[in-house]
Formats: structure tokens, C-alpha cells, sequence
């Protein structure tokens, strides 16, 4: 379905997309597992930290040394993932780092003699710099001696947020029933926006035409369930000189009969490079998915605090409706940073040490919220919009570090993408962690760092567009309840 720039499509209800849909092959968790059990292991670059939230027990880089990625690959796990926070970046700094990480991958690689394949990871909302991270990708690997990719697999659905892909288009689920993702909010990002719902056609779109639609390889749910693993590999096969395929996916048996297909097609000699949405990890990991964490298995892992911190970056609206829903639960401290002033140069740093001392001060009696002012600032145009989102950014993972430096939290909560990805890496400092599992079902991923300052400190990753609008005070109710 491509839709005009400025239509206004009502959302369609979820049965009628789904009509006359082949029934489900099903596929077991078990099967996968055990089909690629010894071969090249699974490496996530992921644009920003949300892409954990549908795996458990699978390692977590932060930073990408030889040293790191080594340390991840002698992991007893078929799949790790390294933080590259890209999405945060301008095109030129998210193609260097990119090629950074390939390169000491294919350094550490060599040294612990495990092969590897590359995922890279954006958003189900189809927001990122594609294509641009799967060219550069390309030609690293093609610098590298590994071999140029016959094809680019783009699998977006995440299952549990309600984005499905239906006869190559990208659908989202909303309260009305299924969207068009060209007529979310999503597409209308200052960044990374687009027009287009047909996967063909979107790929057109970002690629400024330098792939037609009309070259792009669909794989539908017919070839996924009629066909099955054998068919599809033969379809993934036929790909030659880095063409693109896309792939429907409305259930988990959709992305193990995917993931079955490619582990085929590779072991025929087909190199593949992926750009994928959060569902497909666990599927080609060969893991089944599990419920969320409980307070039991949660209660080892919480620090010794009496209360957490929670950290708001995101603005999109759900979380601004998840804000005010917390906030009805009660037990909170709220304390806002005003954008206003963390974009003067002479007040930003006092302004940030003053939240910051108030939000330590008030752990000892309530879960403490640092949040960024609702009103969304935007730039002069994409790269100016993104840079303040890093300014913005920037204050509020100064103001985590600070409160942390002071008052170490019971568990910090970081909501948005950006937030999550910072407050990692600068905030907390954590270099290697593992994502132990989910607060809610399929969404919101709990690491446990292993090293550095945040080592006892349960760190959760709320991405800014998924759940319902009571995700974020449900979660925060089970983290009180361990």
C-alpha cells in the first residue's frame, strides 16, 4: 500500500488485513536452535538499545574493542549485540562507526575462529539510516576479503508491538485497529521520515530510486507458509549483487520458517547481509519467547536502594501518556529538565546539578523521575533537529550520572531510545552487560551490567513507542515489587 504524503488513512481493522491469509506452519523455537547450533554467530549492530526487548540471556556490548567483542563471542549464546547508538548520529559519524565495529568484529573473529553473520538493527517503525548503514556494512565486508553480499534481507515486524507485514507492507497496530506505517506519527520523525507502507516502494523512497520497487524480491506469507523453509531458501538463493528482499512476518512460525530458509541458503554458500526489526533476533537465535521476568527472579538482581530512578527522554505522545499514568499511580518524585535552559550554553550546567540534587535527595522516600519539558524543540532542518536531541539528551544522562555518583538507585529506567542508549554508555558507564529478559510481554528489556559502576544496578530499556498507556507504571510497579 503506498500512500500518498498528505492522505489521512483510518485505521483498518486487524481481520480484514488478515483475511484469506494461508494457515501458520509452525516452526519450534527448538528447531531453529538446534539448526544453527554451531554456525557463524549472530551480531547485532543495533541503532540504539530497544532492540533487546524480545531476547533473554544474550550478551550486551556497549563498546566495540577487540577486547569486548572477544569477551561476547566465547559467550555460550547464538546471537550477542553491540550497541551502536546510530540512529542518534549524523550520516557521516553512523557510516564511521559502522565500520569501526565491523573491523575489530572481523579482528576478534579471526582471533577466537567463530564465523559471523551481520544483522543490522532499526527501527519496526522503519526510522534509521538506511540505506546507508547496509551499504557501508557491504563494502566493509567486501574490503575485509569476507565477499560482497549476494542480498540485503529487510525483515522490520516486531510481534509483539503490533507491526506486522502483510503482502509487503508495514502495517502498525493502534487502538483502531492496523495503520499504514507511512501514516504514523513515525513517519512524519524530522530525521528519518518517509511516505511510503509497501516495503518495495519504501525502499525506492530511501534509496532515492536507486533501487526500484519493482526489483525488490517479496517474500510473502504464501512462499513463508505454503512454501516453507525449503522454497524460501531457494527465493533467498536467487539473490545476486546485494538486490533486497523483503519479508512478511505476522507471527514467530513466520520468522523461524525465515530463519530455517537462511541458515539453508547460507550453508549453499548465499552471503546475506540483514536489516531487521527486533522480532527476527530472537527468531534466527533459535529462542522461544518467554514470559516476562517475575518479582522472584527480578529481587536478586535490584540494588540495595529503596527506590529507582526513571529517566524520560522520549517525545512521542505514548509516552507522554505512560508519563501521566505513572504519575496516577503515585509513589513518584517528579523533577522536569526545562529544555529551554539546557539549550543556554551560560545556565545548562547549573540547571542540571540542581535537578540532579533534588532527584538524589528525594530517593530515600520515592521512585524519582527526571524527565525533559513535553514540548518538542525541533531544528532548522533534519541535522540541525538531531543535534539538539543530542544536546537534550546529553543533560539528561548527565543528570542519571550525577544522581548516581550520589545516591545509587534500587534500578534506573531510561524511556526513549536515544535516552536508553546514552544513559548506558555515559550515564552508567556499562561496557558489558546481558539482557536477562522482559518486564512486559516482548517489550521492555532488563540488562544486568557485569562491570563498571552500574554493576548491581538492574538497568531497563523502555523504548519510546511501544506498550500500552499504563507499560511504564506497570513496569515500575514490578521493579517496587521485587
Amino acid at each position: 500500500m503506498s500512500l500518498p504524503l498528505h492522505a489521512h488513512t483510518r485505521p483498518v481493522p486487524e481481520a480484514a488485513v488478515l483475511a484469506g491469509l494461508p494457515p501458520v506452519r509452525e516452526v519450534s523455537a527448538a528447531d531453529v536452535a538446534a539448526r544453527v547450533s554451531g554456525g557463524p554467530r549472530l551480531v547485532v549492530l543495533d541503532d540504539d538499545p530497544t532492540g533487546t526487548q524480545t531476547v533473554a540471556d544474550v550478551p550486551v556490548l556497549t563498546t566495540w574493542t577487540v577486547d569486548d567483542l572477544r569477551w561476547a563471542l566465547r559467550q555460550d549464546s547464538a546471537a550477542f549485540f553491540v550497541l551502536t547508538n546510530t540512529r542518534s548520529l549524523s550520516p557521516k559519524d553512523a557510516a564511521i562507526r559502522n565500520r569501526e565495529v565491523v573491523r575489530a568484529l572481523h579482528t576478534a573473529s579471526a582471533a577466537e575462529d567463530t564465523g559471523y553473520v551481520l544483522a543490522s538493527r532499526g527501527d519496526s517503525t522503519l526510522r534509521g539510516h538506511f540505506p546507508l548503514e547496509t551499504d557501508v556494512l557491504a563494502q566493509e565486508l567486501t574490503d575485509l576479503g569476507v565477499g560482497a553480499p549476494d542480498g540485503v534481507v529487510l525483515v522490520p515486524a516486531y510481534i509483539e508491538a503490533g507491526r506486522l507485514t502483510v503482502g509487503s507492507s508495514h502495517w502498525m497496530r493502534t487502538a483502531g485497529g492496523l495503520l499504514p506505517v507511512g501514516e504514523s506519527e513515525f513517519a512524519r520523525d524530522a530525521t528519518f521520515g518517509y511516505r511510503n507502507s509497501s516495503l518495495p516502494e519504501w525502499v525506492e523512497e530511501k534509496t532515492d530510486g536507486r533501487v526500484p520497487a519493482d526489483e525488490v524480491l517479496r517474500i510473502t506469507l504464501d512462499d513463508l507458509r505454503g512454501g516453507g523453509p525449503a522454497h524460501t531458501a531457494r527465493l533467498l538463493s536467487s539473490l545476486r549483487d546485494g538486490r533486497t528482499a523483503v519479508v512478511d512476518a505476522v507471527c514467530d512460525d513466520d520468522l523461524r520458517v525465515l530463519a530455517l530458509a537462511l541458515a539453508q541458503a547460507e550453508e549453499s554458500g548465499v552471503r546475506l547481509l540483514y536489516r531487521v526489526g527486533p522480532s527476527f533476533v530472537r527468531a534466527r537465535a533459535g529462542q522461544a519467547g518467554r514470559a516476562p521476568l517475575t518479582p522472584a527472579a527480578l529481587r536478586p538482581l535490584r540494588g540495595d536502594a529503596p527506590h529507582g530512578l526513571i529517566a524520560v527522554g522520549s517525545h512521542v505522545s505514548l509516552t507522554t501518556r505512560q508519563l501521566d499514568r505513572l504519575r496516577e499511580r503515585g509513589g513518584i518524585a517528579e523533577y522536569e529538565l526545562d529544555v529551554a535552559l539546557l539549550l543556554d550554553e551560560e545556565r545548562r550546567d547549573a540547571h542540571v546539578a540542581e535537578v540532579a540534587a533534588a532527584a538524589a535527595g528525594a530517593l530515600d522516600s520515592a521512585d524519582a523521575v527526571i524527565r525533559t519539558s513535553r514540548a518538542l524543540v525541533t531544528g532548522a532542518d533534519a541535522d540541525d533537529s538531531l543535534a539538539i536531541s543530542r544536546r537534550i539528551s546529553a543533560a539528561l544522562v548527565e543528570a542519571v550520572r550525577l544522581v548516581d555518583a550520589t545516591r545509587r538507585p534500587a534500578f534506573v529506567v531510561a524511556k526513549g531510545g536515544i535516552t536508553s542508549s546514552d544513559t548506558a554508555t555515559h550515564g552508567l558507564q556499562i561496557r558489558r552487560a546481558w539482557a536477562r529478559g522482559t518486564l512486559l510481554p516482548g517489550i521492555v528489556s532488563l540488562w544486568e551490567p557485569v562491570d563498571g559502576p552500574a554493576a548491581g544496578i538492574p538497568y531497563i530499556v523502555f523504548a519510546g513507542n511501544v506498550g500500552g498507556a499504563d507499560a511504564l507504571a506497570d513496569a515500575v510497579d514490578l521493579l517496587r515489587s521485587a
